[in-house]
This record gives structure tokens, C-alpha cells and sequence, in this order.
């Protein structure tokens, strides 16, 4: 659940990092009144949810002022950029600083090594880009989520950026705080884009941008009661689409069984997948053999015939999918031919030969022998275990692309 960036700098703010000052301004003429009373270079930045990840720091997010006037116009113009399906949640107005260095600061959790990961380069910008275009100038160090952040690794990080005396301690001071506010506000994502030293060797974060993890949410109702964040809003990065509505709606309507989230993209690859964290890798799976996922849609949690039903025909109806893949992990928690039995069901309500229509159905685990049956009767290509997803997703594909 991404953070706006002003909301994002209050984080920081709070936890004594210092940011520029500025204020937050819903129309052109709030902005004419921030700009007034902070004076001086300004630069006037849209607030966003998609966009550039550090906040407003492209052009086409972004103006430069020195005036109120400029600042009402910059806004007028800014406040018109497409969000996703949404308009800008108004703008931040902020004083510009001269800066003698500029630093990137970013924490996210490493997968891999199942601890968060802490980045640092002496460029500002993306820490992603920089580390692949310049990876002699990224410092990363992991620690741990379950003991307290050590100061000594705030410091190793600074010294790797060449830092020493005053400025590495003011450095290892901002990533310090940086990393216990990720932990503190179960954050997955806490970048500092630009972080810039001041001529008084002071350090200032510039763009920042944060994202929390969306489960989390229970813990943090303080904060996201103070940033006007409902317990509905997942702050997605675009506003939901009438597929995925559809999806949810399905989801709301039966308890038994779990449909969710339902993502839509644009490609021709219909996907009814489950097994928790093998259906991101099924989806992955698929792109890799060559496919274009029309959509995510996991399914689990032994749903009823009626739910899986519905999601089949959500899949098969949405324009540009003529087939569908019904691929999962081993489970144990859903029964196999319950999703045959839905699947089948669904192409059938809609008029087609399930053989035509259902490419591949790899669902091994609980009621196997039953689904093998009931996809044998209806001459469904069946996979069991040995079949490997990224085999699936490939025949599957092979099918669908011809």
C-alpha cells in the first residue's frame, strides 16, 4: 500500500529525518499561498501513486517556480495528470536547497535471503537503475527484522560510500532512523531518491517514496487514520477495473473459498491459478514460455463449484481471451474436482466444448482421481505432478498462441 509523498515526509519528519520545508496544497490557489509564504526557489510536485517512484521528480511530475503566480499555474497544469484513474491528491509546494552531494538511500525485503535489504549509492535516483549501470557505486547490507537495528551497520553502510568524521555520522544517523521506521511502520519498500548534503553538511531527503505492507494495516490504524486511509482502501496504483470489481464482487458473494486478487492486464492468456505463492510463480511461468497473462487470479481455500463458475466465466469473457489455463501448485486445502467440476461447468454455460476452450488443468492434490475422471469425460488434457508448472504454462501457451 503505497504512501503519497507528503505523507511519506511526515513519516520521515517525525522520525527526525530532515525534509524540505513545504506544504501540501489542493488547488491553484493554496499553492499561490504556500509559494507566498515560503518564498524564494520552489518547486511544485504532483502527488501521485503511480509515476516515478520518487514521488514527483520527472518533468511531467515536477516544475521548478519562483513565484506564487507560477506555482498557481504549475498546479493548474500538474493537477490534470492521469493517476491511475484518479487525479492527483493535490500538490506538495517545497523550498529548493543547493546541495553540494546527492546520496540514494532504499530498504525493501529480500526474498531470498528472507531479511530486509539495505542499499545505498553516492547518485541519487533509482537505486535499481544505479545498481545496474553503476554497480561499483551501491553499498547493500541485509539485517535482521527480529532484533533491534544496530548503529554499527548504519556505519559500515556510510563508510562504503566514502564517507568519514562528521559526514559519515550524519549519514549512518539518517539510514539508521530510515531502517527503524521500515520496521516500525511494517514497510516493504522505503526509498530515499534524493538525499542531499547542504552546504552546512546538513542532510535533506529530497524524493522519497514508501510503500507498507497491506496485511499490516490492523497495526498501523494510528497512522493511516491520520492520512485518511479507510480500511477498504488498498491505495492500489490505479483505481480497480470493472473486471477486477467483477472479481471481487464473486470473491464477496461466497464465503466458501478464497478469489483474490484479481488482477487485469492486457494480454490473451485466460488464468484460473491458486496455490498461494505458486500462482505468481504460474504467472511468471507463463510469460516465460512466451504468454501474455490476461489476468491473476488465484483461487483457493476449496471454493465451491458456484464460485469457481463465476470466475471462469469473468476469464473466458473478457475480450481477447479465447482460452483459459487452470494451473495450481500441489494443494491439500482445495479439492481438485470441485474446480474441475466449475471450470467445466462454466465453459459449458457459456456455450463452448470445454476441450476447446480449457488448454491445460494441472490441479494435483486433494480428490485428484475424481477431477482426472471428470476432465477425461469432457476431453480436458490433464497434468499431474510430474509435470513440472513451467511444462504446464509452456503447453499451455503452445496451444493458445498455435
Amino acid at each position: 500500500m503505497r504512501f503519497y509523498e507528503f505523507e511519506t515526509k511526515t513519516i520521515l519528519a517525525r522520525r527526525g529525518i530532515p525534509v524540505p520545508e513545504g506544504s501540501r496544497a489542493a488547488n491553484a490557489g493554496e499553492a499561490a499561498s504556500a509559494a507566498r509564504e515560503l518564498g524564494g526557489a520552489l518547486v511544485v510536485k504532483a502527488q501521485l501513486l503511480v509515476g516515478s517512484k520518487a514521488g514527483a521528480s520527472r518533468s511531467d511530475e515536477s516544475q521548478a517556480v519562483d513565484s506564487p503566480e507560477q506555482a498557481a499555474s504549475a498546479t493548474e497544469e500538474l493537477l490534470k495528470i492521469d493517476d491511475g484513474g484518479r487525479g492527483p491528491r493535490g500538490v506538495l509546494v517545497e523550498k529548493v536547497h543547493a546541495a553540494t552531494a546527492e546520496y540514494s538511500l532504499s530498504i525493501s525485503y529480500d526474498g531470498t535471503a528472507k531479511q530486509p535489504l539495505l542499499l545505498a549509492a553516492d547518485i541519487a535516483g533509482n537505486i535499481e537503475d544505479i545498481a545496474e549501470a553503476h554497480p561499483d557505486r551501491v553499498v547493500s547490507r541485509h539485517f535482521s527484522a527480529l532484533v533491534p537495528f544496530s548503529d554499527y551497520v548504519a556505519k559500515e553502510v556510510a563508510a562504503g560510500l566514502g564517507l568519514n568524521g562528521s559526514e559519515l555520522n550524519r549519514m549512518a544517523g539518517v539510514i539508521a532512523r530510515l531502517a527503524r521506521l521500515f520496521l516500525d511502520y511494517d514497510l516493504t519498500q522505503a526509498d530515499i531518491q534524493t538525499l542531499a548534503r547542504l552546504e552546512d553538511g546538513s542532510l535533506l531527503a529530497v524524493d522519497c517514496f514508501s510503500d507498507m505492507e497491506v496485511e499490516a494495516k490492523y497495526r498501523q490504524k494510528e497512522l493511516l487514520a491520520e492520512f485518511g486511509v479507510g480500511e477498504e482502501d488498498t491505495r492500489s496504483v490505479r483505481a480497480p477495473t470493472a473486471f477486477e470489481l467483477a472479481g471481487k464482487k464473486i470473491d464477496d458473494d461466497d464465503p466458501r473459498g478464497i478469489i483474490g486478487p484479481v488482477v487485469e492486464f492486457s494480454g490473451n492468456v485466460g488464468l484460473v491459478i491458486g496455490a498461494g505463492g505458486g500462482s505468481l510463480t504460474l504467472t511468471d511461468a507463463v510469460r516465460k514460455a512466451g504468454g501474455d497473462p490476461a489476468n491473476y487470479a488465484a483461487i483457493g481455500g476449496n471454493p465451491s463449484v458456484a464460485k469457481a463458475v463465476a470466475l471462469t466465466k469473468l476469464v473466458l469473457g473478457k475480450p481477447g481471451v479465447d482460452k483459459i489455463a487452470v494451473m495450481s501448485n500441489v494443494v491439500s486445502n482445495t479439492r481438485a474436482d470441485l474446480v474441475a467440476r466449475g471450470v467445466i461447468k462454466g465453459v459449458i454455460e457459456m456455450g463452448f466444448e470445454p476441450a476447446d476452450k480449457i488448454t491445460i488443468f494441472r490441479v494435483p492434490g486433494a480428490w485428484e482421481a475424481d477431477a482426472v475422471k471428470i476432465l477425461n469425460k469432457y476431453g480436458v488434457e490433464y497434468c499431474d505432478r510430474s509435470v513440472s508448472i513451467s511444462e504446464a504454462a509452456k503447453r499451455a501457451v503452445d496451444k493458445i498462441n498455435g
